[in-house]
């Protein structure tokens, strides 16, 4: 609690002697914080150039919500779904991205109960993640074990959710079986195969980057390059197939994720990371991804035995207001962590004044784990001039009415 007061503090006077820079607020206005905002797009909506860090109002909590100071923010593939606007109904711009961080509790909304200020908690957030500050509500958020640094629990809550959701209660993985997991050295790919690891005699099957093998091939039982042919290469393997394919490419896998089943077996689409191929948006990408996906036929699906599902834990957790279910997976996933039996990878932390360069190592599939925002970490000398505070000619006007916005949540994907 001293600590947050501190930086309450130091911040509050630090922005006054800079006079509010980066769109300031008028005399009397709530305090402000530094956040990560992807400015109005209009027609290049998408690119790495929209990405600013900006000086915003600091929210303060609604009845049932936490105020927290935050951390370390995770950085996630959808992320660059959201800036690119490759998503259904993308929300408007201007807007601070980001679904989950750590931090600790600063304030109580009315009627919060199981928390106190000085809380070391994670979080899910509903847009607004990436900034100093961030209000959410208390059933999103869950308390940090303590041998878990920040950074780590920035990690744990999208990555280990997702993978345990769609294992056990999608697929209910059981001793014996075989999973065929895409991105293998990606976050959700880690998480998929320490928790296949928690169960005995689990094959886990692996596509990913050659150049990722030799950090991640004891992770897995079998590593294939994601350019290879790995029907034929699992076929040779295991004749019948596997029984989960975890699917976050879509396209052309999908065809072949479920060619790969075995009967009674499950295909899980996640995610569609080949629709995003440049910085921004390419309808050419997104048309082509979606005329490759085979066409599912219900019949052929009953003769064969097998079972097709999606999963979207935002939407999950969101629009669909299952916190409660997603809380008792926590409890579990975080009773593993304390037996040592699961931990989240860090790929790298990155300065929010880096995230253009954090966003572009995953866009070049380049990270082993997760990549952090690291919120108190200053930027790397190369990265000093903070090429986030600048803009393109004619997008200042633009950016600027961002800055004054007003303290309304976003509404999540519709």
């Amino acid at each position: 609690a001293e600590e947050t007061e501190q930086m309450i503090d130091k911040e509050g006077g630090r922005e006054a002697a800079e006079g509010g820079a980066g769109g300031s607020l008028r005399a009397g206005d709530a305090k402000e914080m530094r956040a990560v905002v992807l400015a109005a797009g209009g027609p290049r909506r998408g690119g790495l150039n929209k990405l600013r860090v900006s000086k915003k109002a600091m929210p303060e909590p609604q009845e049932g919500e936490l105020k927290i100071r935050v951390k370390a923010c995770g950085l996630n593939f959808i992320d660059l779904m959201v800036r690119q606007g490759n998503i259904d109904n993308p929300p408007k711009t201007p807007l601070v991205p980001g679904f989950e961080c750590s931090g600790i509790v600063e304030a109580l909304g009315d009627s919060v109960k199981g928390f106190e200020i000085g809380d070391r908690v994670m979080a899910f957030v509903n847009y607004n993640a990436w900034a100093e500050v961030v209000c959410t509500p208390v059933e999103f958020v869950y308390k940090i074990p303590d041998d878990m640094n920040f950074s780590e629990a920035a990690a744990f809550p999208m990555n280990f959710v997702t993978a345990y959701m769609m294992l056990f209660e999608v697929a209910n993985l059981r001793e014996g079986m075989s999973v065929l997991v895409h991105s293998a050295g990606g976050g959700v790919g880690q998480a998929v195969a320490q928790l296949c690891s928690t169960i005995p005699n689990v094959t886990v099957f692996g596509t990913a980057s050659s150049f990722k093998h030799e950090a991640i091939k004891n992770s897995v039982t079998h590593l294939f390059d994601r350019n290879a042919d790995y029907v034929q290469e699992v076929k040779r393997i295991s004749a019948d197939g596997v029984d989960i394919v975890l699917d976050c490419l879509c396209g052309e896998n999908t065809g072949k994720g479920l060619s790969l089943l075995k009967p009674l077996g499950t295909y899980i689409l996640y995610g569609s990371s080949n629709m995003v191929t440049g910085e921004t948006k390419s309808f050419f990408s997104f048309a082509k991804s979606w005329w490759q996906v085979e066409k599912v036929n219900p019949i052929k699906l009953y003769e064969e035995n097998k079972v097709i599902a999606g999963f979207s834990l935002l939407n999950l957790l969101f629009k669909q207001n299952r916190g409660g279910l997603i809380k008792g997976v926590m409890d579990k996933l975080l009773n593993l962590y304390n037996s040592k039996k699961i931990k989240p990878v860090v790929d790298s932390l990155w300065a929010l004044e880096e995230v253009k360069e954090a966003m572009q190592r995953i866009h070049d599939r380049g990270n082993i784990g997760k990549l952090i925002l690291d919120v108190e970490k200053a930027p790397t000398p190369l990265m000093a001039n903070d090429s986030t505070e600048t803009s393109e000619a004619g997008e200042e006007e633009e950016d600027h009415e961002g800055d004054n916005e007003n303290k309304e949540r976003m509404p999540f994907i519709q």
